[in-house]
C-alpha cells in the first residue's frame, strides 16, 4: 500500500452560529441573556449588577452627553503612549538581544522594573510631572514597553543560528543581514510583543485615568463609582472591551499582512 499524506483537519473558514452571527459572539450573547434574566428574576440585585438593558440605556445617555470626547481622549492617550513605549522598546530589545554586554548592563534592571505594578508608578509620576497629560502618557508607555521589549529579545534570540551562518557565508553586510535574515525570522515574536503591548496600554490607560482626569473611560469609571451608578461603570467596561478588541483586530490584520509568507499550521487552518 502506498503511504497516504496526512492532512490536518481545518475548521470551516466561515463557521457561524447563524447566517448573521459569528460563532465568537455566542458566549457574549449568552452572558447578556443570562444577566438580563437573572436580574429580572430577582436572583441578582439590580443596584449591584444592572441588567444589560439598563447598561444600553446608559450608553445611549452617554452618547448624547459627550461620550465621543471621552472615547477620543482615551484612544489618543493609548495611541501616543503605545507608540512611545514601542519606539523605545524596539531598539533597546534589539541591542540587548545582539550584545551580551548590553544584556548584562540593562536586562537585570528591566526585569526588575517589569515586576512593578502599574499603580505603584502613580504617586511617583504625579510627584514628577503633576496631574497634566504627561504622567498619563508616561504610565501608558511604561505598560507598553515591557511586552514589546520581551518580544524583540525573544524573537531575535530565537533566530536559527544556521540562518545567520548562511547569511554570513554569502557575505551579507550587517545591515542587510539584519533586514533579510534576522528581522523576518524574529518578526512573529515581535508582532506578538506589539499585540501584548497594545493590550497592556489599554490597561495602564485605565490606571492613569483613575488618578486625575476630567475626560476618558477611566474618568467614567470613577464618576460611576462616586455616584453609585453601576450602569455607567459597566458601560465604560463594555466600551473598553470593544475598543481593546478593535485595536487587537487591527494588529491581527497587520500581522497577517506582514507574515503572509509564513506557512504554519495556524495559518493553514485559518485559510
Amino acid at each position: 500500500m502506498e503511504p497516504r499524506s496526512i492532512e490536518l483537519a481545518a475548521p470551516a473558514p466561515g463557521l457561524r452560529l447563524t447566517p448573521g452571527l459569528p460563532l465568537g459572539a455566542l458566549l457574549p450573547v449568552l452572558i447578556v441573556l443570562g444577566a438580563e434574566l437573572g436580574v429580572r428574576a430577582g436572583l441578582v440585585p439590580a443596584n449591584l449588577l444592572p441588567p444589560p438593558s439598563a447598561v444600553g440605556e446608559a450608553l445611549a445617555w452617554l452618547a448624547a452627553n459627550g461620550l465621543s470626547g471621552h472615547l477620543a481622549a482615551s484612544t489618543l492617550r493609548v495611541l501616543a503612549g503605545f507608540l512611545a513605549g514601542a519606539a523605545l522598546a524596539l531598539p533597546l530589545g534589539a541591542l540587548v538581544a545582539l550584545d551580551r554586554r548590553a544584556e548584562r548592563l540593562l536586562d537585570p534592571s528591566f526585569q526588575a522594573l517589569r515586576a512593578i505594578p502599574s499603580l505603584a508608578w502613580v504617586p511617583l509620576l504625579l510627584l514628577w510631572f503633576g496631574i497634566d497629560e504627561t504622567p498619563k502618557l508616561v504610565l501608558i508607555a511604561i505598560g507598553a514597553f515591557f511586552p514589546v521589549y520581551m518580544g524583540v529579545v525573544s524573537g531575535i534570540r530565537g533566530v536559527d543560528r544556521k540562518l545567520v551562518e548562511v547569511g554570513r557565508l554569502y557575505r551579507l553586510p550587517p545591515v542587510t543581514l539584519a533586514r533579510r535574515v534576522l528581522l523576518p525570522a524574529a518578526l512573529p515574536a515581535i508582532l506578538t510583543g506589539l499585540r501584548n503591548g497594545l493590550s497592556l496600554a489599554w490597561m495602564f490607560m485605565v490606571a492613569a485615568e483613575l488618578i486625575a482626569a476630567s475626560r476618558g473611560l477611566g474618568y467614567l469609571l470613577t464618576d460611576g463609582r462616586e455616584s453609585s451608578r453601576a450602569d455607567i461603570m459597566l458601560a465604560a467596561i463594555v466600551l473598553l472591551a470593544l475598543l481593546g478588541k478593535l485595536s487587537d483586530s487591527a494588529m491581527q490584520a497587520l500581522e497577517r499582512r506582514l507574515l503572509a509568507w509564513r506557512d504554519s499550521v495556524g495559518d493553514r487552518s485559518a485559510s
